[in-house]
């Protein structure tokens, strides 16, 4: 499932914002000579030395985290943005549920997150990303940059840096060259001292062809999805579990934290939706789900950012149905949904 920030839908996406105050200085900083470290490559054949990840809050170990897009009506990656009062409610809502959120890019509205979480003190840690597209180089550079510099800045709160989403799997929308996302995983190891990754569907870290850009990570973020995959609500803990356990087998030194999985309230029965997805989607099923899988998580001790915080209108086709735009444990007007109802009060 192609989905990010800022790009959304299961075949293509809009181009970046450039909106962050950072970005705006990387043409003035280059001019000067003040370009990113360049990327340090690790010894041929081997790995990179493992770093650990294992964001804690308070001295507490956080197992379960939130993918976050904060995209309302009428908002868009492309603008407008959220304003920072619309993201202070929004951080607030969320530090009430969790304490770890993964956010897609690093531009648009990711600096003042990052700004508001460390102004208002909230509980909460990042795992950042720098957004990477196939036909946008200049951009990839500048989201790369932007990563950096703000893994730097915030030390704190960014807990990993993911470059990449979903840039390997066959079916993307967006597939990458895999030696440009070695380079750029590079780079940005090169420059913090976080954790390093990148995400992507197990149906890629299942394959042979993982093995080149395993070498260059710390853990594994992997997107497993058991709607998309046809399963039914009583098959999607057991898929999920299993599919772990393959990735675990395929790649043993390396931890895996699942990236992605969730379950949505709504899907256009017709098309690529009606022909993957099999079990019926709807506010329910999204509870049943949920608890099922996040009892089982809790059990296992299994690392978690589970998709997603809030619907989000801009997504997808137009189609209100449109599968992308439901998979939110709150809705876009940020009432939440049976799961999150059921959840407060177990």
């Amino acid at each position: 499932m192609v989905h990010c920030w800022p790009v959304g839908s299961l075949n293509s996406g809009p181009s970046h914002p450039r909106s962050v105050p950072i970005r705006a200085l990387i043409p003035l900083l280059i001019g000067l000579g003040c370009r990113p470290p360049a990327p340090v490559p690790p010894t041929a054949g081997s790995a990179v030395e493992h770093r650990p990840f294992r964001p804690t809050i308070h001295g507490r170990p956080i197992l379960a985290g939130i993918a976050y897009g904060p995209y309302r009506s009428g908002q868009h990656p492309a603008g407008p943005h959220p304003n920072r009062a619309e993201l202070t409610e929004d951080l607030q809502l969320l530090a009430a549920h969790w304490n770890l959120l993964r956010v897609y890019g690093s531009g648009g509205p990711t600096e003042t997150i990052l700004e508001v979480i460390r102004a208002e003190d909230l509980p909460l840690r990042v795992v950042l990303g720098a957004w990477i597209d196939p036909d946008a180089e200049v951009d990839n550079r500048a989201e790369v940059t932007a990563a950096i510099q703000l893994a730097q800045a915030y030390p704190r709160t960014v807990v990993a840096v993911n470059v990449g989403n979903e840039t390997q799997v066959s079916w993307s929308g967006h597939r990458s060259d895999p030696d440009r996302l070695i380079h750029h995983l590079r780079q940005v190891r090169s420059a913090v001292v976080q954790p390093v990754t990148t995400a992507d569907d197990y149906n890629f870290w299942n394959k042979s062809e993982s093995n080149a850009i395993a070498r260059e990570v710390d853990f594994i973020l992997l997107h497993a999805h058991p709607l998309w995959n046809g399963k039914t609500l009583d098959e999607a803990v057991p898929w999920t579990a299993a599919t772990i356990a393959s990735i675990q087998s395929a790649h043993p030194t390396l931890p895996i934290v699942l990236g992605e999985t969730g379950w949505a309230t709504e899907h256009n029965p017709e098309g690529a939706e009606g022909q993957h997805i099999q079990a019926p989607t709807g506010p329910t099923e999204q509870a049943h789900f949920y608890a099922a899988f996040t009892t089982w998580a809790e059990a296992e001790q299994q690392p978690y950012l589970y998709f997603s915080a809030f619907d989000e209108p801009w997504k997808g086709s137009d189609s209100p149905r449109e599968v992308e735009k439901h998979w939110g444990l709150f809705r876009e007007d940020r009432t939440p949904k049976p799961a999150m109802l059921m959840h407060s009060t177990d």
